[in-house]
């Protein structure tokens, strides 16, 4: 980590919230919350001040509270702050989640395990791809098609991890039409998890790696912008079959929360179908010729010992 980063939890936590509440000030005029503009501005959206103003809190514990300095925020302050700057849905709850002290999950480190069950019942999904995700998006488990649609099992389980092969792999990449706006996308889904576990030592260096490496996370990462998790559809281009469309839903487990299962299946069509079909058809006779080259390998190294040894 950077000598300059923040070096405790709580200190990573006020700095993400002061810049979120900057990001989220400098959006909006002073018309937008009913305020003259006839004075000239040397940058854009509302003074502290004026946040300060509007939430009925003084000008000195805001601006505190940009600054990052160690103060408590009650529910009933981030309440006024969330109604003053426009805030709804997933924005309030980012703005919550940074704003309390105390987690609102749970945020020990603990092992992630993959009940037998819940691997079988991926199995059983053969024709849809589908794959649990860790509190950092890191790739737990998966089924066979979704091996095929991205080779997860390519990929060393440092690396294995869904962000991280979305910016900094070619091959993932490539799979994602319209990637520009697909990533900033996924990157403020991710960031709500992130604002969840804000401090946590493992996010934080997955996203100073990330910076480091992607021109792309390092503009975009300081917009903090958020999104919940929702299903959709979503267009591919896989090196298979070409173009195709495929519906994505995602949500938490019951047994473990912080996990998530993500499910895809193809649009309702029946090109969607039959290419997808297709893929895993295709990476199933692929690993069955493997097995073959391997076994014909083997047997041919055994034959060859034997002749040695009896030569």
């Amino acid at each position: 980590m950077s000598a300059h980063l923040p070096k405790t939890r709580d200190e990573i936590r006020r700095q993400e919230l002061s810049n979120f509440l900057r990001t989220r000030r400098a959006r909006l005029s002073p018309a937008d919350v009913g305020l003259p503009t006839a004075s000239r501005r040397r940058t854009p959206g509302l003074r502290r001040e004026e946040v300060a103003q509007l939430a009925g809190m003084s000008v000195t514990w805001y601006t505190w509270l940009e600054q990052a300095r160690p103060i408590c925020a009650s529910a009933e302050m981030l309440d006024n702050l969330a109604r003053v700057l426009r805030l709804e849905g997933i924005e309030r709850v980012q703005l919550f989640q940074l704003g309390l002290r105390d987690p609102v999950l749970d945020s020990k480190p603990k092992a992630r395990r993959i009940s037998p069950l819940l691997k079988q019942m991926l199995d059983q999904m053969e024709h849809l791809p589908a794959f649990i995700l860790s509190p950092r998006w890191d790739v737990l488990a998966w089924n066979l098609a979704a091996e095929a649609f991205f080779g997860f099992a390519e990929f060393a389980a440092s690396e294995r991890n869904f962000l991280w092969l979305l910016f900094t792999d070619s091959s993932v990449r490539s799979l994602v039409t319209d990637w520009p706006a697909r990533a900033r996308d996924v990157l403020a889904r991710f960031r709500v998890n992130y604002g969840r576990h804000a401090g946590d030592k493992h996010f934080v260096e997955l996203v100073e790696r990330l910076k480091s490496v992607s021109s792309e996370f390092a503009e975009w990462w300081p917009r903090h912008d958020v999104l919940p998790l929702s299903e959709g559809l979503k267009r591919y281009n896989h090196p298979v079959v070409g173009r195709l469309q495929l519906q994505h839903i995602s949500f938490s487990l019951m047994d473990d929360p912080d996990l998530t299962l993500t499910i895809m299946a193809p649009a309702q069509t029946a090109d969607s179908r039959a290419k997808l079909r297709q893929i895993i058809d295709h990476y199933k006779l692929s690993r069955g010729s493997e097995r073959k080259r391997v076994v014909a390998a083997s047997s041919t190294l055994q034959l060859e010992a034997r002749n040695h040894v009896t030569g």
